[in-house]
């Protein structure tokens, strides 16, 4: 008997491919897009640390009164009273370095992590092959023993399980590969792993994150380590702000800020093309069943009884709603591919392993299976509750719908172009600000310029003369290769996020609020190579910055707003320069202030959704960290000249290495948060909605034809009457655009009251008339057309065919 049903089932949705092809691409999309948007949000947000009790681990952060915020890197002693607290089940303590892989035709840059104690016992991802770093192999002088990641493994040695007690040279030092990681253990975005062991130096720090005893929350952590930091704090003043607060956040509470909510307002809309799509299949169920009473009233006249007649529809749309999810299932795989496209490199944790999540899909595949059995059987329902021999004496096909029906329809057409007008102006509103950003005006040139990563080994250039010396060095060598045009030396300057926001003060104009600007340590070349223009005043010359000259330079931003009535050239600043063990400055930099000798331009320096910050620039000898980057100008595409520009470096010092990610500065741009968040949104949003357009669309077709098709008699009636083929297509049309314009009232008054939650991931303006207005011409015009077939087919029927029946 179920076989027989599904045969039926099967060659009613094939005598209907117009139905049958639209409602399984309805459940198909609906379902396929929500569970890949979810998939990226739970492996990507939600669950993407493969570590036991990740929910726990959290890292030390502390917000300074104006809003920035920083890690908190103890020494051991420090260590050791946050090992002793009530809150801390453990401390994970973690070093990080840059270390030279030699063996190679150019020595490679390798971050190596030193790990204290069994990390990866604590963490609980066993390697994947040998062991992980031990307790033992820290105990007096660290063994040399390291543990490779596994895209290390990959990259080196090519997946090679012969690698285990090989050698690994790194800073010219042997260490014996006692292990592979796992793919998923990626701490510390480490290439190598080696023990460590505490040193007692106070002035040498480490990278801790706390696990949290079971049951500690986030706000009772923070009330129990504020007095402990700020202990801290008193212990070593100048790693801190005046003033902070303690704030430990989730692991992956970066990503969260970086693209979070992006991506909850993707899941929020793919559920509104779900719920779109279900709609879809709702009205065209409802428009079928209410078509084929006649067909059942036959039935049920024939002896068929209540329970058989809604047997053999529940199979016939539990038969479709099971091809539109298997359908479904075959989607969400196709655009989980795509959107990974889409994803930005680095705005997950690297641990996340994006891929289907099971528990969605079921959810989806069974929300498509409900829907079907509710309005599957609506039309026995309705049947018990009409006369039957009211519906025998009408012919079938050209039955006029009833009023509930038609009701239903209209709210379910209101719905749907409600929820699609909502889709459409938050894609408009997230293309329009993507389209803003890239109109932006820069302030500088990013093309046909790279950046080259110059880290140094530890211990090597000492002192302020040998390190000011090898950089001038070093940038003199990359300028000289063939193919470059200039070079400059910056210092975490690169556009259009760069330098460090730190106080100052204007000689004269003291304040009582806090002065902020961005601080660019660069050479002299760096506004050549970035085609900044100077408006007044000069830059400082070779010769001072080697002899660190105390001098500045400002940007339009910066004199407008200290020095709206004078000119700023020839005032001195002083800034607060950052104190660190590894940074050397320059002789008498303390409390010197710094005359004023040039204005630039503005360029971006805050990121490209803000606007321009004060900037003060100053020569990079002032204050030597251990690294630079060099700005490479070129004439031909800058990554066709690494090698070349690799090459010149070593015939300064072979043992030099670069940065292994050398991007241009354009590759700044789209790799920015800003750049990736908008361009996402962009993307993504403008496809569901034109989804969200195309399914409406062909529901509306749809349920206007079968309008069409139930209502022939009518129409024979009303042409028999005199009605005129002009009539028919107004009434049509206006029977239609009854729902639909209360669809687009609704969906205008959705996107208004949403406005505040759209503005929170889209750069354009929802409140926006002219895209509210365009949004609705775009519904109106989808309407108009879905209509014209169907109000063409009812304007030329034959009204002796539609009465000879009746």
């Amino acid at each position: 008997m179920v076989l027989q049903d599904l045969r039926f089932s099967l060659r009613q949705l094939i005598k209907s491919p117009e139905f049958t092809w639209t409602a399984l691409i309805s459940l198909a999309l609906g379902i396929g897009a929500t569970t890949a948007i979810f998939s990226v949000l739970y492996a990507g947000l939600l669950n993407p640390y493969p570590y036991r009790n990740a929910d726990r681990i959290v890292p030390l952060t502390i917000y300074s009164r104006e809003g920035g915020r920083s890690g908190v890197n103890p020494n051991a002693a420090q260590i050791r009273v946050l090992q002793q607290l009530p809150i801390v089940e453990s401390v994970l303590t973690t070093g990080s370095q840059s270390m030279n892989l030699t063996g190679h035709e150019f020595p490679e840059n390798v971050s190596v992590a030193g790990l204290f104690g069994d990390t990866f016992s604590d963490l609980g991802v066993p390697p994947l092959l040998g062991r992980g770093i031990l307790l033992s192999d820290a105990n007096k002088d660290p063994q040399s023993v390291a543990v490779l990641s596994y895209k290390f493994w990959q990259r080196h040695f090519f997946g090679d399980v012969g690698v285990l007690g090989r050698t690994l040279q790194l800073d010219r030092k042997n260490y014996q590969i006692v292990g592979v990681a796992a793919p998923r253990f990626t701490w510390s975005t480490a290439d190598v792993y080696v023990p460590m062991t505490l040193t007692q130096d106070p002035d040498t720090t480490f990278i801790v994150y706390l696990r949290l005893r079971p049951g500690v929350t986030y706000e009772a952590a923070n009330a129990a380590l504020q007095p402990v930091v700020e202990q801290f704090a008193s212990e070593m003043p100048k790693h801190f702000p005046d003033h902070f607060k303690v704030k430990v956040e989730a692991l992956n509470a970066w990503a969260f800020r970086r693209v979070g909510g992006t991506v909850f307002a993707m899941f929020a809309a793919v559920m509104l093309l779900l719920v779109i799509g279900c709609g879809n299949v709702s009205i065209l169920l409802l428009a079928q069943g209410t078509a084929r009473q006649h067909e059942l009233a036959v039935r049920a006249a024939m002896g068929a009884g209540r329970g058989r007649i809604m047997r053999q529809l529940l199979s016939e749309s539990l038969l479709l709603a099971a091809i539109g999810a298997t359908l479904g299932i075959w989607m969400s795989y196709a655009m989980l591919a795509g959107i990974r496209l889409l994803l930005p490199p680095y705005a997950f944790p690297s641990e996340a392993v994006i891929r289907i999540n099971w528990t969605v899909l079921l959810f989806g595949v069974g929300v498509a299976l409900a829907m079907g059995v509710l309005f599957g059987i609506w039309p026995a329902l309705q049947l018990s509750r009409t006369q039957l021999g009211q519906i025998m004496q009408s012919s079938g096909p050209r039955m006029t719908a009833g009023g509930r029906a038609r009701r239903i329809h209209d709210v379910l057409i209101a719905g749907q172009i409600a929820l699609t007008l909502l889709l459409l102006v938050a894609s408009g509103s997230a293309i329009k600000g993507f389209v803003h950003m890239l109109h932006r005006p820069l302030g500088y040139n990013p093309h046909n310029v790279m950046s080259v990563g110059i880290p140094l080994r530890n211990n090597s250039y000492t002192t302020w003369p040998e390190r000011a010396t090898y950089f001038e060095q070093i940038r003199a060598s990359a300028a000289e290769t063939p193919g470059v045009t200039i070079a400059a030396i910056s210092i975490f300057s690169n556009p259009p996020r760069s330098g460090w926001d730190g106080r100052f003060e204007v000689l004269g104009k003291p304040s009582s609020e806090p002065q902020m600007a961005y601080v660019h340590l660069v050479s002299s070349e760096y506004f050549a190579v970035l085609h900044i223009p100077v408006l007044r005043g000069r830059v400082w010359s070779a010769t001072e910055n080697h002899n660190a000259a105390h001098v500045a330079i400002i940007n339009r931003t910066l004199a407008q707003r200290y020095f709206p009535d004078g000119d700023p050239l020839g005032h001195s600043v002083k800034l607060g320069m950052v104190q660190d063990s590894q940074i050397l400055s320059a002789p008498n930099l303390a409390d010197s202030w710094l005359p004023i000798i040039g204005i630039v331009d503005d360029f971006l320096d805050d990121g490209l959704s803000n606007p321009v910050q004060p900037a003060i620039l100053v020569p990079y000898s002032l204050s030597l960290p251990p690294g630079i980057q060099i700005l490479v100008r070129t004439e031909a595409p800058p990554l066709t000249l690494i090698n070349a520009v690799k090459k010149h470096l070593a015939q300064v010092n072979p043992d030099q290495q670069t940065q292994s990610r050398i991007e241009e500065l354009v590759a700044w741009i789209s790799n920015g948060p800003e750049w990736q968040r908008e361009h996402l949104a962009a993307w993504i949003f403008g496809f569901f909605a034109w989804l969200a357009v195309a399914l409406a669309a062909v529901g509306l077709y749809s349920v206007v034809s079968y309008t069409v098709a139930q209502r022939t008699n009518e129409f024979g009636i009303r042409m028999a009457l005199g009605a005129q083929r002009g009539n028919l297509l107004r009434l049509v049309f206006a029977s239609t655009f009854g729902s639909v314009s209360g669809g687009i009232v609704a969906g205008i008054g959705l996107s208004l009251a949403a406005s505040s939650l759209i503005a929170k991931w889209a750069q354009g303006n929802v409140r926006d008339l002219v895209m509210l207005a365009a949004a609705a011409i775009v519904l109106v015009v989808v309407a108009a057309m879905a209509c014209v077939v169907p109000a063409q087919h009812a304007a030329a029927i034959d009204p002796m065919t539609a009465l000879r029946c009746e």
